[in-house]
């Protein structure tokens, strides 16, 4: 007797590793990214996806992801069991999904898969509405789906969701924020968000809610900011004003709604931005502090202690290595700051790779006076630019380096060791796929 076609698509599907899992899910859709929550509302509808725990929203152009490091570290040391969903990931997707600051394994993340992709493929002839239809997800959406179902399993107390792209119509939207935090917003992602501040500040406040904490983390507070803000009836906080730091030598003071909180260490993440992500942070924890109370021992140690990969990374050994992910011309102004406030070396290579729908002579002018030699090589995904492509940028914008180009990153770093000196420095930057494989290659070189 043949097995009815659920059983027999569990019994395929349980048999699946993770890679045969993020295989399928990257074939499910035609666009890598189609942004809408008609479909991935659907499909919470039909899990019935409605956590009973605090959901904090960070969006944002640059920073998300130290926020959510520093909230996931602070809350964590509280005592509280944190789920945590950010991407991309750098060397494994489990790294996309945390709960109680531990990577989900892949057995869990397997059968959490599979509980989104039976609610996704409804077969008519169990049911009678014109309900019951396939519903086409993106790798984005199925991840964001499966992670919110491992939250409400493992019981969380809190949940920190990081937005894909924009806000508004990302999948992590569906859900609603008790508390959301737009770090900053600059020009990104034009293709899909706008092509003015405004326009993608407008895309980026979608995440806030009626009745609810907003949080925005910069200085100057776009105009569509306030405005949907304020059409909604969300509480908005704004850096300067609602809250804030001071900054002294070794420590800093935080202000907000609640009082202050005084001789703060600095957070363990590089870069004196880091304090405007860090005060948002205790902005947010002040907003939910009436269901998710925390002390200043545990804000101290969570700052820390936090740790992010591939945020101004210093990588152990000589030549000094630097990675970062910054992919924008404002992810790049920090990075050149932060640069700039280092000992001088006498020589600094640049391992330089990004994807072609990225500003490239954007992220190049700024950071051009720091830049010695400039190993460009390409990136073999979709979207990756060639190492011709970039060279062309390069030589456009008149660079005062140096340019040699190479077939891929491996050989780029390889090269950027051999040649550099002790005291020289090499920075790698321009993507998550290019500190990946710098990452990659230090691994099995030190192995």
């Amino acid at each position: 007797m043949t097995a009815p076609w659920y059983a027999q698509r569990t019994l395929s599907n349980m048999q699946m590793t993770l890679a045969d899992w993020l295989s399928y899910l990257e074939s499910l859709h035609p666009k890598t990214i189609a942004l809408g929550l008609d479909r991935v509302d659907k499909i919470r509808q039909r899990l019935n996806l409605s956590p009973d725990f605090p959901v904090i929203i960070v969006g944002g152009t640059n920073g998300k992801g130290s926020v959510c490091a520093m909230l996931e570290s602070i809350l964590h040391a509280a005592g509280y069991r944190v789920g945590c969903y950010t991407s991309p990931h750098l060397l494994h997707y489990n790294e996309r999904v945390r709960i109680g600051k531990l990577e989900a394994g892949d057995e869990e993340l397997c059968a959490s898969f599979e509980k989104i992709e039976q609610a996704r493929k409804l077969d008519p002839r169990l049911c009678g509405d014109d309900d019951c239809v396939e519903v086409p997800l993106t790798y984005f959406e199925f991840g964001t789906l499966a992670a919110m179902q491992l939250f409400i399993d493992h019981k969380v107390d809190v949940a920190i969701l990081e937005v894909g792209l924009g806000g508004r119509l990302d999948a992590v939207n569906v859900f609603d924020a008790d508390c959301a935090i737009v770090t900053s917003v600059d020009i990104d992602h034009t293709d899909y968000l706008g092509e003015t501040i405004e326009e993608i500040a407008f895309e980026k406040a979608g995440i806030f809610r009626q009745g609810r904490v907003a949080i925005f983390a910069d200085s100057v507070v776009p105009q569509a900011i306030a405005d949907h803000a304020a059409k909604i009836g969300a509480k908005l906080w704004r850096r300067g004003h609602e809250f804030g730091f001071v900054s002294h030598p070794g420590q800093w003071d935080y202000y907000g709604k609640s009082g202050q909180r005084n001789a703060l260490p600095i957070p363990a993440l590089r870069g004196a931005f880091q304090l405007n992500n860090a005060s948002a942070v205790l902005a947010a924890l002040d907003a939910l502090s009436a269901c998710l109370p925390v002390s200043m021992e545990p804000v101290r140690r969570g700052l820390v202690e936090v740790s992010l990969a591939g945020r101004f990374q210093f990588v152990p050994g000589l030549p000094q290595l630097i990675l970062d992910v910054a992919h924008n011309p404002h992810a790049a102004r920090s990075l050149a700051q932060n640069i700039a406030a280092l000992p001088p070396s006498p020589h600094t290579y640049a391992v330089f790779a990004m994807l072609k729908d990225k500003d490239m002579a954007g992220v190049v002018k700024v950071l051009n006076p720091y830049i010695d030699t400039w190993l460009v090589a390409g990136i073999s995904a979709p979207r990756g630019a060639s190492a011709e492509e970039m060279a062309c940028v390069l030589k456009q914008a008149g660079v005062r380096g140096t340019v040699e180009t190479f077939v891929d990153i491996a050989h780029a770093i390889a090269h950027a060791c051999n040649v550099a000196g002790e005291n020289d420095r090499i920075a790698a930057f321009g993507s998550f796929y290019t500190v990946a494989e710098v990452m990659t290659f230090r691994s099995l070189r030190v192995r």
